[in-house]
């Protein structure tokens, strides 16, 4: 199998959806009839979302054209993996074309290019595996231009089919995870409508944030290709930072110290190990802005809740437990390799802060944060509401 750009991508996308698919756990057991009721349900809800969402931030989107270009997609696991392939291989271009120009140049290129591609592949396979088990509902800010779906594999299909198609990044889609949100609503034994009104009433609010601020997707694009295009592609550079952080894998773990790596750098994920100075300031706005998108969506399903999701405190306090928790120790080292704990920080660092900010200015205070990139907080004023309210709130 080669990859759909005849070798040019640096990863075989084909082998890596085709390793995911075959690797990755079946979902809970439903009947034909079940499963589309379910698939009917999600998209009623995303539906009615939408407005409670609207009405409850004060957020519009800036055009009928933005609301009306950003597709939802229901998705099984398979499907999930077909539309995140689609989305990595529009965003990491830039690492594309240093990893060619450096290739062009090896008099080795020709005899390891293509086992190159096809171990990569392999590899964001299995990763993809890992993920497509944990992700209930997702705004793809990159995904890529063009028609979103593929036509079905039968007439019968019951799940949308994201297409793989390389062309440059579109106006985004959102995704939900159907097995996933039957899996988690039936683990926490929690009543299966509102817990899925719930789960849409978070991913609208990230569709919400990007169609109501234009300047929003370009803004994290080019924080993503900047630090992209900061990629030390080097080998021997890579190997001096894999040793600096040989050991620190379980840092972080119970029981374990948090040891710090080189220059500073905490060591513990992939990310962390591989990044250069650059890199890591370019990473500290970006996770103050997902920090700030994570903590407002969580603040926003919360609140919309009560009037229209009767069961919301037991499903919060269900599902707050459950991320608490946590799972076994191979589980928890692979979080903290991918870099997945962080996520959850995200989630409980840019909670406090939207919560904080708007009991002291009010929603329509708080909304001054999507004026401009000047005015989302820094990564410092996501842990301090106080100085960004002095800055900017107002």
């Amino acid at each position: 199998m080669t990859s759909a750009s005849g070798g040019a991508d640096m990863v075989d996308w084909n082998l890596a959806v085709a390793t995911a698919t075959r690797l990755v756990r079946p979902g809970p057991e439903v009947s034909r009839a079940e499963a589309a009721a379910v698939v009917a349900e999600l998209r009623r809800h995303a539906l009615e979302a939408e407005e409670h969402v609207r009405a409850f931030t004060g957020m519009r989107s800036s055009s009928l054209a933005a609301a009306t270009a950003t597709p939802v997609l229901v998705v099984d696991r398979p499907g999930w993996v077909r539309a995140n392939v689609a989305g990595f291989r529009t965003v990491v271009q830039p690492l594309v074309a240093k990893l060619q120009a450096r290739r062009a140049n090896s008099a080795t290129a020709g005899v390891f290019g293509a086992v190159g591609e096809k171990a990569t592949g392999i590899e964001v396979g299995a990763l993809l595996a890992f993920l497509a088990t944990k992700v209930l509902g997702q705004y793809e800010t990159f995904a890529p231009a063009g028609p979103s779906l593929e036509a079905p594999d039968s007439p019968a299909a019951l799940f949308d089919k994201p297409r793989l198609g390389p062309e440059g990044p579109g106006p985004g889609r959102l995704l939900l995870v159907a097995p996933n949100i039957v899996h988690v609503e039936r683990e926490l034994d929690v009543d299966p409508s509102d817990f899925r009104l719930w789960v849409c009433l978070h991913e609208e609010t990230h569709r919400t944030q990007f169609t109501a601020v234009p300047w929003l997707r370009d803004h994290i694009q080019s924080e993503v290709q900047s630090f992209l295009a900061e990629t030390d592609v080097d080998p021997g550079a890579l190997l001096e930072r894999l040793r600096d952080a040989a050991g620190s894998l379980g840092a972080g773990l119970p029981g374990a110290g948090n040891r710090e790596g080189r220059e500073g750098a905490p060591a513990g994920n992939l990310l962390e190990i591989v990044q250069s100075p650059a890199q890591r300031e370019i990473l500290g706005r970006l996770t103050a802005v997902m920090s700030l998108l994570e903590g407002h969506a969580d603040v926003v399903m919360d609140g919309v809740g009560p009037a229209v999701v009767p069961t919301v405190a037991e499903i919060r306090e269900k599902f707050q437990q459950r991320r608490d928790r946590g799972a076994n120790r191979l589980d928890l080292v692979l979080r903290r390799l991918l870099g997945m704990d962080a996520k959850l920080r995200q989630y409980q660092d840019g909670a406090v802060f939207v919560r904080a900010v708007v009991e002291q200015v009010g929603m329509e205070g708080f909304n001054r944060v999507w004026t401009s990139p000047n005015t989302l907080p820094t990564k410092e004023e996501i842990h301090d509401p106080a100085a960004w309210v002095a800055r900017v709130g107002r």
